[in-house]
Order: C-alpha cells, then sequence, then structure tokens
C-alpha cells in the first residue's frame, strides 16, 4: 500500500493526499501532522515505516466537505485520491494477471486537486463573495492577466504595464494566483507553473477548442499577453481537474480605460469591499448591499471594485436605479420574487464540470421559471429604462427546457443521486414499472411479516434491512428456539447479545425482486440525470445570461432601497472636472453612529477648476479623515451606478482615485510606516492627472518636523502646479496656510472645535479658513494621558511658541520661495547655461591644461549654484 501511496503523493506534490481507504479519507506522515493541526482531529500511527511509526489522521468521506473548507481556509491545497475501481474488479485484474488475490490492491488515482481558487462546491463556497482564480503573464514587457470565477465560468481577460499589475489584481481579489516559474518580478503569492503552460499560442488554441469557434474574433480584440495569460489559466485548470475542465464561458476583454483606476493602497484605504481588520463587516459593501440573491450581491462587489467611466454606462445604470426607487410597490415586488430565485449562475457551473446534483438541476428548473414570471412583471410597464429594455430578452427563451426539467423532476429534487428518487412519475413508463414491482415486492415483505408473527406467535418478529445481510427476520433470543427447528422453514444468519436473524426462502425471493427492480431502476434515472445534464449544457450560455441579468436587476433594486432606507440621492455625472457635494455623509460612519442613537454631521464639498485643492486643518477626532473618505466614497458611489448619501451630488467623471489616509508598516518587504507613505505619495505624484481625485492626510507625518513640513508642501505645491487634480489635503502644519497666498486654486478649511470649561467639544463641521490652534494637548486629555504630562507638555508648548514669534517660526521664509514650477524652471535655466558653454567648447583646440582649468572652473559654478 505505501508504494502506491508514494506513487500518488509524488504526483500530489506540495498539496495534502487525501487517500481513500473505505470509508474515510486517509492522511499520513507529513500530511498527517500538518491535517491535524488545522482540524484539531486526532492524530496515530499505523505500522511502521523505515522503523518509525507512520503518522496517520483520517476524516470520514461523508463529511469531507466541511474539513475541505477548513483546510482551504488555513492555505492547504488538497490532492483527492479514490478508489477506481471495486474490490471485485481488483480480483479480476488479478485473475488476469496471474497475481495473488490476496495481495492484488484496489488502484487508486488522484482525481481532482481541490485549491482556493478551484472551488465548485456550495458547502466550500461563501455565497455572497466571488471566487476569482487569476494567471498573470509577462510578454516583451507588458503583462497580460486572465480572471476567472469557475463557480460561475465567467472569464475576463486584460493587460496592462508591469508597474498597474499590482492594482489590477487588488480590483480582482483573486483566492489563487498562478505565474510562470521563471519570472522574477512574479507577485510573491502566485503559484509557479511551467513557463510553457503560457503560450499565447496554446492560450488561443485552448480558447478555440473550448468554445468550438475557428476564431476568437467572435468574443473581442485579444493581445498575445492576454492569451498567454490564458492559456496558464486554462493548463491549471485542466491540471486541477485532471482533464475535466469546469465550466467557462467566451473571455471578456477588458479595458483598463473603462473602469476607474485604483490601487492597492486605496482599496485599503476606502475600506471597499474588506474592512481594514479583515472581513465584510465595517466595510463600504456591507452598508450597501441590500441585495437578496449572492450573485447580486457578488456582483455588487464588483460594480464597487471597478466603477465606470463611461458616462453613458453610468447614466443608465442609475436611470434602472431611479426607475425602481421611485416605484416602492415594484421594488417590494421585485425584491420578493428575487429572494425566492436560486444561484442559477452556481448550480449551473457544479452541472457543467460534472460535480452537479439533481438538487442542481431542480434549481436551474426554479430559476429559469420565476425568471420568466420576472420578465412577465416587468415588461408591462410603459415606459422602460434603456439597461431594463437590454435585460429583458435575457429573462425568457428557456420554455422548452424548463418544461423538460418540469416533467422529469420530482418537485423537491434530492442532493446525492444514487438513491435515485429524484425522476418524477409520469416520465418514464418503464421506470414506473420498475417502482412498481419494487413497490410491490416491498408490500409482500410487510405481509409476510404479518403472516409469520401469526404463524409462530411471536407478535416482535420483524423484517429488517442493513447493508450486510440485506433483508433478515429478527426476533428475540428467548423466542430464537421456535424458528431454530429443521422443519421451521428458517435459515440461521446471525445472532447477536439480544436477537437472533434468520432468513427464509420466501424473503430472499422477494429481497431480489426489490434489488434486481431497484438497481434498473437506478441505472435508468442515472441514464435521465445525464440527459438532463446535457440539455442543461448545451444551453449553458443563455442560462448564463439569465443568471447575469437577474444579478444586474437584484443590484439595482437593492440600491434604490438602501437609497429609500438612508434618504440618498441621485448623482449628476458631468464630463468637467468639478465636484459639488452638499451635505455629504460616510456611509460607514453613518451606519455606525446610527446603531448608538447619535447622528452624523454632514458637510459640504465644493471643487472646481478654480478651487481644485482644499487645505483641511483641525484637530484630530475632529473628522478630518472621514471628511475625506465621505468624499472619495460618494465619488466610488456615483460611478458605480448607485446613489449617494448626500442632499445632492454633481461629480465631474474621475478617471483615477487616490487615497493616502493612514498608513502602516510592510515588515516583509522591509519598509516603515513613512517608507510606505512616501512610496503611495510617490505613486499619486506620478500618475495622477486632471480628471483624478486625491485625498491625502497628514503627508509628512512620519519624520522630524521639518522635514515633514517640507515634503507636505512640496506635494501640495506639486499637485496643485503640476498634477492638477481635484485633491482634499489634510494636515496639522499650520504654516502651510501661507500657501494660499501663491497657489490661486488652493483654499483654506478646517474641521470646527472649541473648547468649553477646560474640556474639547469637536462639532465635526466643516468651515472655511485655515485653523486657528490644533488642540493637541486637548486631545491628549481627552483620551486620557496623565495629568502632569500634559501640564508638562504645555510648558514645553509655551516655551516653542515663544521661539516661534521671536524667529518668525518654522515657515519663516517660506513666502519668499518661488512655486513648485517656477524653481524647477530656475534648476533648469542653470543646468540650461552650463549645457550651452559646454557645448560651445571646441575640445579639439584645448590643450590638456586649458581642458583642466575650464573643467575646474565649471565645478565651481555649478558649487556656487548649488548654494
Amino acid at each position: 500500500m505505501m508504494t502506491q501511496y508514494f506513487g500518488l503523493k509524488a504526483e500530489a506534490g506540495d498539496c495534502l493526499l487525501f487517500y481513500r481507504m473505505g470509508d474515510f479519507f486517509e492522511l499520513f506522515f507529513d500530511d498527517a501532522k500538518q491535517a491535524a493541526a488545522v482540524l484539531d482531529i486526532a492524530l496515530t500511527s499505523r505500522g511502521e515505516h523505515g522503523g518509525n511509526p507512520v503518522p496517520m489522521c483520517g476524516v470520514p468521506v461523508h463529511s469531507a466537505e466541511g474539513y475541505l473548507a477548513r483546510l482551504i481556509r488555513a492555505g492547504c491545497r488538497v490532492a483527492i485520491a479514490e478508489q477506481v475501481e471495486t474490490p471485485d474488479e481488483a480480483r479480476q485484474r488479478a485473475k488476469r494477471e496471474g497475481t495473488p488475490s490476496s495481495k492484488t490492491l484496489v488502484k487508486r488515482d488522484i482525481v481532482r486537486f481541490v485549491t482556493a481558487g478551484t472551488l465548485t462546491e456550495e458547502a466550500l463556497l461563501e455565497p455572497r463573495r466571488a471566487n476569482m482564480l487569476a494567471a498573470v503573464a509577462d510578454l516583451r514587457g507588458t503583462c497580460g492577466i486572465a480572471a476567472c470565477d469557475i463557480s460561475t465560468g465567467h472569464m475576463e481577460l486584460e493587460e496592462c504595464e508591469p508597474a498597474h499589475v499590482g492594482a489590477a489584481l487588488a480590483r480582482i481579489g483573486a483566492s489563487e494566483l498562478i505565474a510562470p516559474e521563471d519570472w522574477g518580478e512574479a507577485p510573491l503569492e502566485a503559484i509557479a507553473r511551467p513557463r510553457a503552460a503560457f503560450a499565447s499560442d496554446e492560450g488561443e488554441a485552448a480558447l478555440k477548442r473550448i468554445h468550438g469557434v475557428s476564431t476568437l474574433d467572435g468574443f473581442g480584440s485579444f493581445s498575445r499577453a492576454m492569451l498567454a495569460a490564458a492559456g496558464g489559466l486554462v493548463a491549471y485548470l485542466d491540471h486541477a481537474g485532471r482533464g475535466k475542465l469546469p465550466l467557462l464561458l467566451p473571455p471578456v476583454a477588458r479595458s483598463p480605460s473603462g473602469t476607474m483606476a485604483m490601487d492597492e493602497a486605496t482599496r485599503t484605504s476606502l475600506e471597499i469591499v474588506q474592512a481594514q481588520g479583515g472581513g465584510r463587516a465595517g466595510s463600504l459593501l456591507a452598508e450597501v448591499d441590500r441585495c437578496v440573491t449572492g450573485a447580486g450581491a457578488r456582483l455588487l462587489a464588483e460594480d464597487l471594485s471597478a466603477p465606470l467611466t463611461d458616462h453613458l454606462a453610468i447614466e443608465e445604470r442609475l436611470a434602472l436605479v431611479h426607475e425602481i426607487h421611485r416605484d416602492p410597490l415594484l421594488r417590494a415586488d421585485m425584491r420578493e420574487l428575487l429572494r425566492a430565485i436560486p444561484d442559477l449562475g452556481r448550480a449551473l457551473g457544479r452541472v457543467v464540470a460534472g460535480r452537479g446534483s439533481p438538487r442542481d438541476l431542480g434549481q436551474i428548473r426554479d430559476g429559469l421559471i420565476e425568471a420568466r414570471r420576472l420578465h412577465g412583471m416587468l415588461s408591462q410597464r410603459q415606459e422602460r429604462p434603456a439597461l431594463l429594455e437590454s435585460l429583458l430578452p435575457d429573462l425568457t427563451g428557456h420554455g422548452a427546457l424548463t418544461d423538460l426539467l418540469s416533467r422529469a423532476l420530482v418537485p423537491s429534487p434530492p442532493t446525492e443521486r444514487s438513491q435515485g428518487g429524484f425522476v418524477a412519475a409520469g416520465y418514464d413508463e418503464g421506470l414506473d414499472e420498475l417502482r412498481e414491482v419494487s413497490g410491490n415486492a416491498r408490500r409482500a415483505i410487510a405481509a409476510l411479516e404479518n403472516r409469520y408473527r401469526a404463524d409462530k406467535g411471536i407478535a416482535s418478529l420483524k423484517i429488517r434491512h442493513n447493508g450486510v445481510l440485506g433483508y433478515f427476520i429478527e426476533v428475540s433470543s428467548r423466542h430464537a428456539d421456535t424458528l431454530m427447528t429443521p422443519d421451521s422453514g428458517f435459515i440461521h444468519r446471525q445472532t447477536m447479545a439480544n436477537v437472533v436473524r434468520f432468513n427464509s426462502l420466501t424473503l430472499h425471493e422477494e429481497a431480489n425482486r426489490i434489488a434486481e427492480a431497484g438497481g434498473r431502476a437506478i441505472a435508468a434515472e442515472e441514464a435521465h440525470f445525464e440527459e438532463l445534464v446535457g440539455e442543461v449544457a448545451q444551453a449553458r450560455q443563455r442560462i448564463a445570461a439569465t443568471a447575469a441579468a437577474l444579478a444586474r436587476l437584484d443590484v439595482s433594486a437593492g440600491q434604490a432601497e438602501r437609497a429609500a432606507e438612508g434618504g440618498w440621492c441621485r448623482p449628476e455625472i458631468s464630463d468637467d472636472t468639478s465636484l459639488s457635494i452638499t451635505e455629504g455623509r460616510h456611509p460607514v460612519v453613518e451606519a455606525a453612529l446610527a446603531r448608538q442613537g447619535e447622528r452624523f454631521i454632514a458637510n459640504d464639498c465644493t471643487l472646481s477648476e478654480r478651487d481644485r485643492l482644499w487645505l483641511v486643518g483641525g484637530p484630530n477626532m475632529g473628522g478630518k479623515s472621514t471628511f475625506l473618505r465621505q468624499n472619495a466614497l460618494i465619488v466610488l458611489l456615483a460611478q458605480a451606478g448607485g446613489f449617494v448619501p448626500a442632499e445632492s451630488a454633481g461629480i465631474g467623471l474621475v478617471d483615477r482615485l487616490f487615497s493616502r489616509v493612514g498608513a502602516s508598516d510592510n515588515l516583509a518587504r522591509g519598509r516603515s510606516t513613512f517608507m510606505v507613505e512616501m512610496v503611495e505619495t510617490a505613486a499619486i505624484l506620478s500618475q495622477a492627472g486632471e480628471r483624478s481625485f486625491v485625498i491625502l492626510d497628514e503627508v509628512g507625518r512620519g519624520t522630524s518636523t521639518y522635514d515633514g513640513l517640507a515634503l507636505a508642501w512640496a506635494v501640495a505645491e506639486a499637485i496643485h502646479e503640476t498634477n492638477r487634480s481635484r485633491c482634499l489635503f489634510a494636515t496639522h502644519y499650520h504654516e502651510m496656510a501661507r500657501l494660499a497666498d501663491t497657489c490661486p486654486a488652493l483654499s483654506l478649511h478646517h474641521v470646527r472645535a472649541k473648547e468649553w470649561k477646560g474640556d474639547l467639544v469637536l462639532l465635526h463641521e466643516l468651515a472655511e479658513g485655515a485653523a486657528d490652534r490644533s488642540y493637541g494637548l486637548a486631545v491628549a486629555r481627552l483620551a486620557g494621558v496623565p495629568k502632569p504630562v500634559v501640564a508638562r507638555a504645555k510648558s514645553v508648548l509655551d516655551r516653542l511658541e515663544k521661539g516661534r514669534a521671536e524667529t518668525g517660526g518654522l515657515a519663516a521664509g517660506l513666502g519668499e520661495l518661488p512655486l513648485f514650477a517656477a524653481a524647477a524652471e530656475a534648476e533648469e535655466e542653470e543646468c540650461d547655461r552650463l549645457r550651452e558653454e559646454l557645448q560651445a567648447l571646441d575640445v579639439d583646440a584645448l590643450s590638456p591644461r586649458e581642458a583642466l582649468e575650464i573643467l575646474y572652473r565649471l565645478k565651481l559654478e555649478a558649487g556656487s549654484a548649488e548654494d
């Protein structure tokens, strides 16, 4: 057995090997130690290997899915080794091979690799979260990315610059990532796969073969880098499924310009789909999600992760939300109907992947019938938004399939098909006859039981059944002698502690009739199941389109419901670079305060070409960071196609959103908190443009006061003069207020606070003008810092402020500095003068001494220019 095990373990590689032995999956050696620790199950031993006991643990086959889910969540990958022949088949093989049957081992083979990105089972998936598998490949200076949720078959391909791979992967949020094994720049979390799998021609051929087409032109235009990534993805799925691919829908080419760009730091800072502490609770998604289906919740997460930049597409989504929002009765009816619809997409994925059950077929039947009902409800409306008009055709057109499934399946099909019972009566006359025979035999057995009781006078006599003996007669030990006599007609089978078991010729005949009819009935039902699966697979693209339409309608209805709950407004989208938000609110903070019975203080934000950079001051805990984030989230919600938490909102389209609010160290990459802050700031300064929206909080706080102020000053000037982005810039450096004198599109604002009888009162209101003070000591007192420490800080502060008054403070002389652009031009002019003088030299005419003198003079001039 160990020889067979080691051969399979070599195939499994770094995966845990689930080795099937009877009714258990067993694990051995290090696999057993790791699994026992993760699953908290007993670690035992079996025999010896190399003179040492073999560590071993196991899980029951019937409950393996629950254990698999825990292993996958712990980051493990599992290879499933099943028995691929029965003991009888093994004995027959041994006879053919001429080997002793006693030494013949049942053949086993790895039938599937279970990994985080290749799950389809309902028990292993989160209903409201997509489960993405992604592949990234480098090709001649560009990177292709292929992403797929195999539980629904949705597949997207895209291309980007190597510098933007991180942002794209952050948007996708893959559960598992693969990359070529020889790519030095591959993400750290990527699983290495052979480079040969990432050949673009192989990827193109694989997609053509899967979808049965001679060209991919009908699906879109795909670059060689995209096809290389697709090749790696398909090859990995083929490996994981051991030659059987899951449901893969035609690929969709994603254009980077079609959605708002956000890097990983921005997504983490804004807590869009996951809170910084981990998990969904506390994220924007959790507060916005009012979807009643898992598919709708997954699509909403995708919308929030990739807001649109196409004005028309945004307006189409908003128009549908508005139509549902303005009609509460329609909204209630839609949500009630949608709530009853199963997860069509995932049921379809399991069926096509060969992991489906009769219950999945029943879900597809029920989902398509309910979709037709929804179509009937919505098609009766006189005025229909363009998006609704485009979705309606996808809700119908499955009449023949639903009729077939309705006739073929019982109303509530079981999850297991091995015992039959899922094909409806009347669908197959032959099957009905087999069931009748089996039913008659069971009734005959019941009659036989009554007859035996009467004949023998044993009221407690019972006819029972188990998997080992089949049908048998059971009496208590004190009545056994009556059936033991030679002429009784009963055959002794088994003696237990308190009962004795018998058989009879009549019972044996009836049992054979049941077994024969039952076996033929199960075979007939299995054949019907395969036929129905084939019909569903033929219609997979149409069913997937229906599932997508239902998800979009659920998202729109959920957005309308959330808007009605919170008094949110429909944003006005424009093509200019303005931002006008009246009484905007942070949706997550507002909900948290409401649960505590408190009210959120709303604030306005109005940015334009002439006033595009707001410098926001005020005390800690005053609401600066909340104000910054809430405006970024309002922009994101609007371009995702939903209503926003404000009295009114005008949003000039944003192509890139940047958030540098809060930072933490990244020890894995050797970066301190300040280094992380500077890396994020550098990304903003190099990528932000006039259509970007930037929020910056306390730039420069992680270093010395002078360095921090200098950096914050220079960053603010650069955004004003070079990037020219719409920007909210929070800072505690009061000295930066002087920028308003030299930056015409910069204005000063602060969050209000007052001290009342020695206590700090935070008003959370935004007002115009610079902050008069930071209230740092008051905040420290509020936080519980000991009074002697606060008193000492007050005396130090008085001394520092006295020195500032005498010297002009930190910003003394900053008002005389030229602006960022002017300073850069001055440096360029100095550099140009030296360049011109060098170009004017006739090097061939110079003696060595003359050349050396000129070199010394130029060096002297360059040094004086730096001074």
